[in-house]
């Protein structure tokens, strides 16, 4: 979520008209629309890596992995985002065509314009879905990812990975090497002339 587009209230079956035709992709939240920031290479790349790896574990499974176009909808704060990556393995999941309503795993990567934003009220707001149990977040910067992780008594419980370390996803029963995410992206720094 970047630039906000409208003052008005917008209604949720105006905005999912409107972005059916639109060639570009908007948040929705409590009425407000939102045009989605660029992604950089390096966003790009690091969600692409990841997506063949989830892909690939649950290809057998009762588990469907979706990218960057499938919306997310949030009822109980009458919300639409656009996770980078998303998994769910509910079959009412399945009953809708342009947006889920009960993943049990959503990715965000984090962008200078967005991390704020993902940190607090999105994450906020994800947290309303029962059915979510992990929230992960990747730096395009560093090799760093945070997993939220919701216990069976309902708190969100942080589990950081770096360089050296293995992400370990319990929702979907998926783990893999930090590195292996941030394949082919170059994070030394620019040097300025």
């Amino acid at each position: 979520m970047i630039d906000h587009l409208s003052s008005s209230d917008l209604s949720a079956a105006e905005y999912l008209m409107r972005e059916e035709d639109s060639l570009i992709r908007h948040e929705y939240r409590r009425g407000n629309v939102y045009v989605m920031a660029e992604e950089s290479d390096h966003h790009t790349l690091i969600a692409g890596n990841l997506a063949v790896f989830l892909k690939n574990h649950l290809r057998k499974s009762k588990y469907h992995s979706y990218i960057s176009d499938t919306k997310v909808y949030i009822e109980a704060v009458n919300s639409y985002y656009y996770p980078d990556l998303v998994v769910s393995c509910d079959v009412l999941d399945r009953a809708f065509d342009d947006f889920l309503r009960y993943p049990c795993l959503v990715v965000e990567v984090l962008s200078p314009e967005t991390e704020a934003f993902d940190r607090g009220d999105k994450f906020t707001d994800y947290r309303t879905l029962e059915s979510l149990q992990e929230y992960v977040l990747i730096s395009q910067n560093q090799m760093s990812v945070e997993c939220f992780r919701r216990t069976p008594e309902g708190e969100w419980v942080l589990y950081s990975y770096g360089e050296a370390d293995r992400i370990q996803l319990v929702s979907v029963n998926f783990q893999c090497a930090v590195t292996e995410v941030y394949k082919n992206v170059d994070l030394s720094p620019v040097v300025q002339s």
